[in-house]
Parts: C-alpha cells; sequence; structure tokens
C-alpha cells in the first residue's frame, strides 16, 4: 500500500508540473506543442538520473525511485498527450510538423536517458 501511495504522490506532483508548463509553453497560435516536447526531453533526462542513481551502489531506495522515477516522471511525461498532437499534425496535414515533432521527440528522449545515466557514473 505505501508503494502504491508513493507513486500516487510523485504521479500528481509531475502532471502538475507538466500542466503547467504546457500551459505556459505549448503555442495556440501555432499549435507547436513546445511544453509537451520539453516535459517528455525533460522527464527523459530525469528519469536517466533517477534510474543511473539507483544502479549506483544502490543511492536510491526502491521506494525513493517508485516516488521519483514511476510515479512523478511517469506523470510528468506525456505519451498519450504526444500521440495526440501528433493525430492533429496529420489530421491537419501538416506533414513536417509531424516528421520533426516525432523524430525530434525520440531522438532527443533517448539521448536525454543516455545523458541522465551517463552523469550518473
Amino acid at each position: 500500500m505505501k508503494q502504491l501511495l508513493l507513486v500516487f504522490i510523485g504521479g500528481g506532483f509531475g502532471s502538475v508540473l507538466r500542466y503547467i508548463i504546457g500551459k505556459y509553453l505549448n503555442n495556440p497560435d501555432t499549435g507547436i506543442p513546445y511544453g509537451t516536447f520539453i516535459a517528455n526531453i525533460l522527464g527523459s533526462l530525469l528519469i536517466g538520473i533517477i534510474l543511473g542513481l539507483a544502479a549506483k551502489n544502490n543511492t536510491l531506495s526502491q521506494n525513493q525511485t517508485l516516488l521519483l522515477a514511476t510515479g512523478f516522471c511517469g506523470g510528468f511525461t506525456t505519451f498519450s498527450s504526444f500521440a495526440y498532437e501528433n493525430h492533429m499534425f496529420l489530421k491537419g496535414g501538416d506533414f513536417t510538423s509531424f516528421a520533426i515533432y516525432t523524430i525530434a521527440s525520440f531522438i532527443v528522449g533517448f539521448i536525454a536517458v543516455f545523458l541522465g545515466m551517463y552523469l550518473t557514473k
């Protein structure tokens, strides 16, 4: 039960922070979801750092990892928003934005995870 509560609390904080970033950084004029992109990249970097620390000499406990990686990063990153925004690009015929946003999100996201893991070595 304690573990579920840790994930719940972390997820709540992550979701609120993602909402704030999206509210201020997503661009309604151009439709470009900068906030979602930034949340996904920062979340990728953070989960790399968190899991890197957890793996390094057991720096983080299992409960801390649940709170931060599963909870916070899970609530903070936005795959469902990412999928919806890409749907809107395709629906609007904006194939260039779709391609750039999708490719950049995957590549930069993976790089951010690896960077986070590298920084904890």
